[in-house]
């Protein structure tokens, strides 16, 4: 199916800043979640959303919610330009203010509009996600490792409390902070996976700046971007120093996965599946970091195909059984507490 909401920068000119109203008056429900199943079935890097793991009741929910993140994000990271880019997000704002006040305009926020009542969606859990796009338009450098855990607590923690939301788990604080824990975790994986594309695209490094002087790596950005223009080490030294900053930041994020892990056992069996397989590729991949030798400033590790199918079948078999045994091996190994051995 075709999805002319997909390519956010050429459907600016149609669905952008003082267009959308009149275009999203001619996009009913239907055909806005229509769309935006198709926008989120199209992109198979997230298979874990996207796969019959998601209850079928609630596949326009999680396509509205996907396409809203994957438009922000877009006109965040694929604008090209950081003052428009602030500009469009303000803009993403207004929209969603619009489907809040119940007069949706824009197609994205015509098929969140049903989502957001449905299931009670707190405003702020979507401007959160907005404010940290908006945060990557003018913050390029992490200082510390709290700076950035600051930064996944609004790019990444929001999504894990919307998917608990519409899976009608409860509100409570202790399931949101190990949901928080988990999405924190996935976050982390993805900066130390793309060290090379956040730098040669964005311009953006995440490796906290402390962590760096700690390791006494001399130089490091030059050094990495010299090395990422000849596509090997600029110098002797650099990627055995890069591998273990690298493993350092790795080991920091495991026991944030070990920590989450002791959601599956607190959410209902119906639930378990998809958590388990949202937090199953991100554990796979930073495992993938450790088995290339945590080389990730000229080689992204990610899973292949095979692994996606095997993963989504362990997820399928998980919510077949919907036991006790099945549902507290986390992701990664590790047996939370209270779960059987």
């Amino acid at each position: 199916m075709r999805c002319p909401i997909a390519d956010v920068r050429g459907s600016l000119e149609r669905f952008g800043p003082d267009r959308c109203t009149t275009a999203g008056a001619t996009v009913g429900e239907a055909e806005a979640r229509s769309w935006c199943r198709a926008l989120a079935w199209g992109h198979y890097e997230n298979f874990s959303v996207l796969s019959s793991i998601v209850p079928v009741a609630l596949r326009d929910d999680f396509g509205a919610v996907y396409a809203f993140c994957r438009w922000a994000d877009d006109l965040g990271d694929e604008i090209g330009d950081r003052t428009r880019s602030l500009e469009l997000l303000g803009w993403w704002r207004d929209e969603l203010k619009a489907c809040f006040a119940g007069e949706p305009r824009h197609p994205v926020m015509v098929a969140l509009a049903p989502t957001v009542r449905r299931h009670q969606l707190p405003f702020d859990l979507f401007d959160r996600l907005i404010r940290a796009f908006e945060l990557d338009q003018t913050k390029t450098r992490y200082e510390t490792w709290d700076e950035v855990l600051d930064y996944c607590r609004d790019s990444a923690d929001p999504v894990g409390r919307l998917v608990l939301m519409m899976l009608g788990e409860p509100r409570t604080e202790e399931l949101f902070a190990l949901s928080d824990r988990l999405c924190t975790a996935l976050q982390l994986t993805n900066h130390w996976q793309d060290i090379r594309r956040d730098v040669t695209e964005r311009d953006r490094i995440y490796l906290p700046q402390q962590l760096i002087r700690e390791a006494k790596i001399d130089d490091f950005e030059r050094r990495l971007k010299e090395t990422i223009a000849l596509g090997h080490g600029c110098d002797p030294a650099f990627f055995g120093e890069a591998r273990s900053l690298v493993r350092t930041l790795v080991t920091r994020t495991w026991p944030l996965y070990e920590e989450g892990e002791k959601l599956f056992v607190r959410i209902a069996p119906r639930s378990r599946a998809l958590v388990w397989l949202l937090a199953a590729g991100g554990a796979r991949t930073l495992r993938q970091i450790e088995l290339w030798n945590c080389e990730t400033v000229l080689h992204r590790p990610h899973l292949t195909k095979a692994s996606k199918l095997w993963l989504v079948m362990k997820a399928w078999w998980i919510g077949k059984r919907s036991g006790r045994a099945a549902a507290v091996h986390g992701p990664s190994g590790h047996v939370p507490a209270g779960g059987a051995a």
